[in-house]
Order: structure tokens, then C-alpha cells, then sequence
């Protein structure tokens, strides 16, 4: 029991932008190079399971290319910092 509440951070500020502007996971998939990122990361990074910060990094990422010219920073999209590896 305590090892899922360590993984499950609760649901993260990037839904609620995501949600808010519109967007679907899809659409970051789509923008994104083959393989670098999925779905699967995409919503578990909004639903609060944690990701490494090379993930975060990655849904960020996408996310600005996305939304240029309007751009976020890490604290906008999540309430915890991935460690490097998990």
C-alpha cells in the first residue's frame, strides 16, 4: 500500500491544461517524432503516476511546441520533480 502512494501524486496541474485548452493527448502524439512520446506517458503524467524528469521533460516539451507561442514551465504542468531514474 505505501509503495502506491509513494507512485500516485494525485491528479496534476497538466490535466487541468490540457483540459482547459482544449487538447488531447492525441494531439501531443501526433506533433511529436515518431517514438517520442505516447499516450499512455502522456496520461499518466495528468492522472499524478510519477514520471521521471526525463519524462516530464518530454511532455513539456511537447506541450510548448504544441501551444507556441503561448509556452509553460515545469511548475505550471506538475507539483512534484521526477527523480532521475525510479
Amino acid at each position: 500500500m505505501s509503495e502506491e502512494l509513494e507512485m500516485n501524486v494525485g491528479t496534476q496541474p497538466l490535466d487541468a491544461v490540457m483540459t482547459e485548452k482544449g487538447i488531447k493527448n492525441n494531439d501531443l502524439v501526433a506533433i511529436a517524432p515518431p517514438g517520442f512520446i505516447n499516450h499512455k506517458q502522456i496520461q499518466k503524467g495528468r492522472k499524478g503516476r510519477r514520471l521521471t524528469m526525463h519524462m516530464q521533460q518530454k511532455i513539456l516539451d511537447t506541450l510548448n511546441i504544441y501551444s507556441a507561442p503561448e509556452s509553460y514551465e515545469w511548475e505550471d504542468l506538475f507539483t512534484y520533480r521526477g527523480k532521475k531514474d525510479l
